[in-house]
């Protein structure tokens, strides 16, 4: 084996330094080893001889070092233990190894069981400062780039206002990275501090449920005006070319919108459809003096049937008993507006879904349009047909009163309310826009319409108290009071026709249910709102 192994130098080592060039036996395994890995190595690696005794291989880059490193040094360095019996057994294998696998099979032999046994002496020996400080770098290094990738800015889900009071809740923090120097690192988000709690007056509170409940906006006023002058001009030439015989007047779209007291939404219009009666012809009865004893209507009554007999008007055909008819009217003008208009074509010429209500006893027309919802009532209207100049719907009464006239009291009180606001800057029309727009949303309260709340506003503003804004809140618990006062008379007389009791219409469960309502108001009027 000796003489075999003595030529190894001459054919594997290239440029590395010469071995000796007489054969020579090669006295422990260690030798074998050394030399065979000598003889395999490629020209330009260093190799170091082991010393006799110790099995050990050290490989360096070329030209890393020249000299040769004991055993002992080497191992005093790296402090490491080395195993007898694996050592025996490399040496075994590479000795063999050349033959086997030939001079580069040989090479990567060796550079492999030297790679697995610097593994199994970093798992079993103690770490050099070195060794510590690259792990450490390398480890920092990877945390760096995580951090890098982590600190992507996220938009934080907005905090409900509801939820506001509550402490935020922070993200889970990411796992604890080493201590390191990092410009990235990530700063932690400043918690946000509950508000303080508002404490707000109810006149502020009052002022608030007023801009989000009650006013409403200029574009849907504009908007829903025009729907009905379009609306009003269509049907007046429908009813000129359906009824050239009878003398309608000019159709005017008007109502709480158009004098400013529509609070909530842009929602009802009213439509007058007045009727042009001769002068001279027709006569009003009050209906107090009627078999109905009604003093909120009025009959109409032909005249000079003795110059002039029936025939003579074009009105006579709805005569009913010597008075004008305003139920025949009614269903004249509902039939017409059913089934005769061409709604569909009216209601794509002027952008909108146009189609008359059949649920209800009043003459209405529900438009759709892609921005509001509009109800329009059609009111036959009877109008100079005296003095004073009153104003008279068909309205679907009951009973005896079926065929008689409801004086509309509605313009006068508008009237009044825009005349005593102009002469102190008030707010009284806000008021009402205020106590419609409370009623409107409560169960109980809304059996209350504008016509009992017009009521209480006119009382109230007649008295010479403060109108200012800054006083609004003081007459909104005003009015409360004053209603309650009349539920407990069950008694609501008309501003303008105190013998109308405007409760008279309701149960006595239905005022019990609304007085109690306004009572629990008036201990907590927050509650309204």
């Amino acid at each position: 084996m000796g003489e075999l192994f003595a030529g190894l130098g001459e054919e594997g080592l290239g440029s590395s330094p010469s071995p000796p060039k007489k054969p020579f036996l090669l006295r422990s395994s260690q030798d074998r080893l050394s030399w065979a890995l000598l003889s395999a190595t490629p020209a330009g690696w260093g190799l170091s001889r082991c010393q006799p005794g110790r099995p050990h291989l050290a490989i360096a880059a070329p030209c890393s070092f020249t000299g040769r490193q004991t055993m002992a040094e080497f191992s005093q360095k790296r402090g490491r233990q080395r195993d007898e019996v694996l050592g025996s057994t490399v040496d075994f294998l590479l000795a063999n190894a050349r033959l086997v696998l030939g001079v580069g099979g040989a090479a990567v032999l060796g550079i492999a069981t030297l790679a697995v046994k610097r593994l199994i002496d970093r798992a079993t020996s103690p770490r050099d400062e070195d060794d510590a400080k690259g792990d450490t770098t390398c480890l920092e290094e990877s945390w760096k780039e995580l951090t890098l990738l982590k600190t992507t800015p996220r938009l934080q889900p907005r905090t409900p206002p509801a939820a506001l009071s509550q402490p935020a809740s922070l993200p889970a923090p990411l796992p604890s990275a080493p201590e390191g120097p990092s410009d990235t690192e990530p700063q932690p988000l400043p918690q946000p501090s509950s508000p303080a709690p508002l404490c707000l007056t109810f006149q502020e509170k009052l002022l608030a449920f007023e801009r989000d409940h009650v006013t409403i906006p200029e574009a849907h006023v504009a908007l829903a005006k025009q729907l009905a002058g379009d609306i009003a001009l269509e049907l007046q030439a429908y009813l000129r070319n359906k009824f050239p015989e009878l003398p309608f007047g000019a159709l005017v779209p008007g109502g709480p919108l158009y004098d400013g007291l529509q609070g909530g939404a842009a929602s009802r219009v009213r439509l007058l459809v007045p009727l042009v009666l001769e002068v001279g012809l027709w006569g009003l009865v009050p209906g107090m003096d009627t078999v109905a004893r009604d003093p909120r209507c009025w009959a109409v009554r032909r005249t000079q049937l003795e110059f002039r007999p029936r025939g003579s008007s074009p009105w006579d055909r709805f005569l009913v008993g010597g008075y004008l008819s305003s139920r025949v009217l009614l269903e004249l003008l509902r039939k017409a507006l059913a089934s005769s208009v061409n709604w569909p074509a009216i209601g794509g010429l002027l952008g909108c879904l146009i189609r008359p209500s059949v649920a209800s006893e009043e003459l209405l027309l529900d438009v759709q349009h892609e921005r509001l919802e509009l109800t329009v009532a059609v009111l036959l209207a009877v109008t100079g047909a005296d003095a004073e100049d009153r104003l008279l719907l068909a309205w679907p009464l009951e009973g005896l009163a079926g065929n008689l006239w409801l004086q509309d009291l509605y313009p006068a009180e508008a009237a009044r309310l825009r005349a005593l606001d102009e002469r102190d800057a008030g707010t009284r029309r806000r008021l009402l826009r205020l106590l419609c727009g409370v009623c409107r949303g409560h169960p109980a309260l809304g059996r209350l319409d504008r016509r009992h709340l017009t009521q209480v506003v006119l009382r109230l503003g007649e008295e010479e108290v403060d109108w200012a804004e800054a006083a609004l809140g003081e007459r909104f618990l005003q009015a409360l009071e004053s209603l309650i006062d009349s539920l407990e008379r069950a008694s609501l007389p008309c501003h303008f026709n105190p013998g109308v009791n405007l409760l008279s219409g309701l149960r006595e469960e239905e005022i019990d249910d609304i007085g109690f309502a306004l009572y629990s108001g008036l201990q907590a009027p927050e509650c309204l709102l």
